[in-house]
């Protein structure tokens, strides 16, 4: 059967797929994106209370009734894919599946498609990211990356 390179994000989809493809007899190539960007909590379990002492308390307890949920400020916040535990999820399930696995800088790439959309959107035009995203990444580069490991098919 054919070689196939899949993106794995960690997630339920990407495992499902890379089964599914070796059941059907397909050698796979697992690949994780890094993209370079790092996602900061978007609040955090402490804040700091308007008291005359300046002490930590925690947001309830502040005051703050109606706040977003409270999240550990001691671990990237969960917004999307591509952070550290999602590599970590993606490298057990390949090593579950006993398949090759790769984690791939693209932090040039990704600045290449956020300087686009900067620039896009200073000049009063509204960016799509995702068509430059497609077209520099799944479709350059990936395709690159495929040919490199002899992979058939995306």
């Amino acid at each position: 059967m054919a070689k196939a390179l899949i993106m794995m994000s960690g997630g339920v989809d990407s495992s499902v797929a890379a089964h599914l493809l070796l059941e059907a007899g397909h050698e796979v190539v697992g690949l994780f994106m890094r993209h370079g960007q790092v996602f900061e909590p978007a609040c955090a379990v402490e804040t700091v209370a308007a008291s005359s002492a300046g002490t930590r308390q925690s947001a309830r307890s502040a005051g703050s009734l109606g706040s977003l949920p409270i999240v550990e400020p001691t671990s990237p916040h969960k917004q999307g894919c591509c952070s550290a535990s999602d590599a970590a999820d993606a490298r057990r399930v390949a090593d579950r599946l006993d398949i090759r696995f790769y984690a791939v800088d693209f932090t040039g790439d990704f600045d290449r498609i956020v300087d686009y959309f900067v620039d896009e959107y200073s000049r009063g035009r509204t960016p799509n990211p995702c068509v430059m995203c497609n077209n520099w990444i799944k479709f350059g580069r990936l395709a690159e990356y495929a040919d490199g490991v002899g992979a058939e098919f995306i």
